[in-house]
């Protein structure tokens, strides 16, 4: 069976809900949450704490996982811009290739180094 510790911050200390034995206990700080809700649930269904299969949760005030989420949706967006860029910087570094250039002089207008100039105008390029 799976068991779920849900974590809330109450002052000082953690209030963790461990909903499927409906007890609560506390924890002093993060890294105790785990420890203190499995050994809640072995003593409440006398199994080894150990191998408690647990999931666990933290609940963070809503303005604060708001600020999270938007840090998820900006570094998201950062992923594909910089996709983008190296698309379009291997575009270009192909487009001049075919013009002739060395990929030293590649390198050199692209404003990379020329082994990066190699790469981009290679099949493999990363």
């Amino acid at each position: 069976m799976k068991y779920h510790a849900h974590a809330t911050r109450d002052g000082r200390y953690w209030m963790v809900h461990a909903p499927e034995v409906d007890r609560y206990t506390q924890a002093r700080t993060v890294d105790e949450i785990e420890p203190m809700a499995r050994d809640l649930i072995s003593i409440m269904t006398g199994s080894d704490a150990g191998s408690i299969e647990l999931e666990v949760s933290v609940e963070l005030p809503s303005s604060v996982q708001a600020k999270l989420d938007g840090v998820e949706r900006s570094r998201e967006v950062e992923r594909a811009a910089r996709s983008d860029a190296a698309a379009q910087l291997r575009s270009a570094a192909l487009e001049l290739k075919e013009t002739g250039m060395s990929v030293r002089e590649l390198g050199r207008v692209l404003g990379v180094s020329y082994q990066r100039a190699a790469q981009l105008t290679s099949n493999r390029a990363s």
